[in-house]
């Protein structure tokens, strides 16, 4: 096998890498928290994610139901340099009966939805 045929492939391997997305630090759900207030709930996301500011941030976090419906969605219209981590909430959140959970998933401005799911018990 002559140098050339290994050459090759690498560099084919080097321009397919390069043209992927190259996914930064995606944000992480550190604590969650469901609060029944009457006919709705109020929900709290303790977020962390090594924001920059503008070009990068956590800038959304949403209530999913077990059927991936969404519930609330929370923006977070600012980055949160110094302030890390943070908390912020959804109040009002309608959860229809029979679910004894929500998911939770977070979004970041520059790399989009996070594919993790977070599973959060409701106390009854």
């Amino acid at each position: 096998m002559n140098r050339l045929s290994l050459v090759l492939p690498i560099a084919a391997l080097s321009i397919v890498l390069a043209g992927a997305p190259v996914l930064a630090d995606t944000p992480e759900v550190i604590a969650a928290k469901a609060n029944r207030l009457d006919h709705a709930w109020s929900i709290s996301v303790t977020l962390s994610h090594p924001d920059t500011g503008w070009d990068h941030y956590a800038n959304a976090w949403q209530v999913l139901a077990p059927d991936d419906s969404v519930l609330g969605t929370r923006t977070l219209t600012h980055p949160h340099v110094e302030e890390q981590p943070f908390t912020r909430s959804i109040d009002h959140v309608v959860i229809p009966e029979g679910f004894d959970h929500v998911l939770i998933r977070v979004r970041c401005n520059l790399d989009g939805w996070s594919p993790r799911l977070i599973w959060l018990e409701l106390p009854r």
